[in-house]
Formats: C-alpha cells, sequence, structure tokens
C-alpha cells in the first residue's frame, strides 16, 4: 500500500525503531526492497535522489516505483531524496510520489526557510509529506549521492535550537540532521554525535532523519535510533552488495543478464532485510488504519478456515437440537 512518511515515521518515533529509506535506481534494486519488506512485515521508503537521476530518470522509475508500492502488503513510502530545485520536487509530485525532500541546506538560513516552507505548502496540497535538512550532511569521496566534502563537518552540525525555529517555521513533516555522518563509503570510522540527536529529538516534535546510514557500525544505528533517530537513509550498502553477487555469478563470459537478475534481486532482499532487523522495523507493518499490525495473509486465511469449521460445527449441532 502507498502511503506517506507520516503513517510510517510518527509509529516510529512513539515506538522506539527506525524506517529504512533505500533508494532503487532500477527493478533489481525495487524487487529486493519490496521483497524484504513483505518477507519481514515491515513498513519500507523506497525512491531515488535527483543525483541518482543519470542512473535512472525521475519518470522512468515512477513507472514501476508507485505501481509496485501500491500493489505491496505493506505500506511503503515512494520518496524523492535530496530534491535539489523546486522544479524537481514538484515534477515527483505530479508523478504520483508520496513524499519528497528538498533539501536546501546549503542556502542561509532564512533562505532554506523560505524555500522549504513555500514547498511545504505545495507538498501538503497533494497529500504527500515533506523532509528538510538543517545543518549540512557533506559527502565522503566517491559518494553517488553528491560532492561536497567537508574539511570540518562539525561546522555545519544540525543546533538544537535552530532546528525547534526551523521546524515550526517551515511545517516539515520530518528533519534530516548533520550529526557526524555523511553520504557514501565512510574512509575512516565515522563519530556520531548522540548528545546532539538526543537533544533535537526532544526539542522537536517531527521525526528525525539519519543520511549517510551505509558504513555506520550496527552499535552506531542501535544508539542513534535510542536517542530519537526514526528515519535512515542507505543506499551505498545495497548497491554494493547487489554489485558483489552479480560478479559472483559471472565467472565466464557464457552469461546473460537473465543469470544475473535472480542473484541479485536476492542480494539486495538479504541486506535489507538485515537493515530492518538492525532498525527493529520488521514486524511493524501497520494496517491502513495505524492501530494494529497487519497479519500475514497466510495467517489470516488459516484463520477464516477455522471460523468456517467453527461455523458448520455450530450449524450441525443447531440442526441435532432441533431433532
Amino acid at each position: 500500500m502507498l502511503v506517506n512518511l507520516n503513517q510510517v515515521l510518527v509509529p516510529a518515533k512513539k515506538n522506539h525503531y527506525a524506517v529504512g529509506l533505500f533508494n532503487a535506481v532500477n527493478m533489481e534494486l525495487a524487487r529486493g526492497i519490496i521483497n524484504a519488506a513483505e518477507c519481514s512485515r515491515s513498513p519500507v521508503i523506497m525512491g531515488t535522489a535527483e543525483v541518482l537521476f543519470p542512473y535512472g530518470p525521475l519518470e522512468e522509475v515512477s513507472y514501476y516505483l508507485i505501481p509496485m508500492a501500491k500493489k505491496a502488503n505493506v505500506p511503503v513510502v515512494i520518496h524523492l531524496d535530496h530534491g535539489l530545485n523546486k522544479e524537481t520536487c514538484i515534477k515527483a509530485l505530479e508523478l504520483g510520489f508520496s513524499s519528497i525532500m528538498y533539501d536546501c541546506s546549503t542556502d542561509p538560513y532564512e533562505v532554506n526557510v523560505e524555500k522549504v516552507r513555500e514547498m511545504a505548502e505545495i507538498a501538503h496540497s497533494y497529500g504527500a509529506t515533506i523532509e528538510g535538512e538543517l545543518g549540512h550532511v557533506g559527502d565522503n569521496e566517491g559518494s553517488a549521492e553528491g560532492s561536497s566534502h567537508l574539511a570540518d563537518p562539525s561546522k555545519y552540525f544540525t543546533d538544537p535550537k535552530m532546528a525547534k525555529d526551523y521546524v515550526q517555521k517551515t511545517g516539515v513533516d520530518a528533519l534530516a540532521i548533520a550529526v557526524g555522518n555523511a553520504h557514501g563509503a565512510y574512509k575512516l570510522p565515522p563519530k556520531l554525535d548522540f548528545e546532539r540527536i538526543r537533544t533535537i529529538a526532544n526539542t522537536v516534535d517531527v521525526p528525525l532523519v539519519l543520511h549517510g546510514g551505509s558504513g555506520l557500525t550496527d552499535n552506531d544505528f542501535r544508539q542513534a535510533i535510542k536517542e530519537g533517530i526514526s528515519k535512515v537513509n542507505i543506499f551505498t550498502d545495497i548497491n554494493v552488495a547487489m554489485v558483489k553477487a552479480e560478479f559472483s555469478k559471472f565467472s565466464d563470459m557464457n552469461k546473460g543478464i537473465i543469470d544475473l537478475i535472480p542473484a541479485a534481486v536476492e542480494a539486495v532482499k538479504q541486506e535489507t532485510l538485515a537493515k530492518m532487523k538492525l532498525f527493529s522495523s520488521d514486524g511493524k507493518a501497520a494496517c491502513p488504519s495505524g492501530n494494529v499490525v497487519c497479519q500475514d495473509p497466510r495467517k489470516v486465511q488459516n484463520l477464516a478456515l477455522s471460523q468456517a469449521e467453527i461455523q458448520k460445527i455450530v450449524e450441525m449441532v443447531v440442526a441435532q437440537v432441533r431433532k
């Protein structure tokens, strides 16, 4: 089922787990992500980013992302990550994306606020949600997400006091924060400012987002989620897992693409499953009402059969009594 950020992140914030965003620039990535979500009964956020358009143009990825989300038996958000231009964000909304991120983090504060406030009004008019970024999350060398290498990332960390003002003025539904994280593969072990995460989480009402999740340790993730992170962005890990699987299958030239596709899908599925379990989103797939966890369809079917059998027994008993 296609949903927006509020429908998956508000429960995550309340119950102290996180939902993963996994970018899917082709069908193999999308199939692996959806398979993992349905297998683990996990809500999931799937999408693409503006810097990834050379590998999967926005309109083309919408042709499979949105129908797959609607068909899925778990909540799926289709999200534009790091929309850098107003026109791109509006195009995503027109195509049916249920959520966008308008990244104005490199603009002066007041400009960031005004641009994101305007876009929030537009997104909400579509019934979609919006994520903003305060501070600036840089990029490791070679990152597919960008090229803003920061010599001293701490200068761009999110200020908790400004975070509260930013959320109130913009009306964003989720806030991406800079706390020592970066996009792409880390060259050196990152040091997240967990106290800053906790302070911001206690300062603002909206769910917090951690970009640059690939390469962090399991303990980093657990602690970040404990302190208040509700959404974690992952791309490098599933991207690399997919390539490794294809290389392992490509032992000689007597191979076709159909020999590689199953391995690629399975590798993405397994890597995504591992992240969902780590984020504790497995088993949290809420029904459309948001009140209960959806049951496994097989269990529902079994329950229906059991009820039918009970009804049959009741009818037999009533018939005997009437005799």
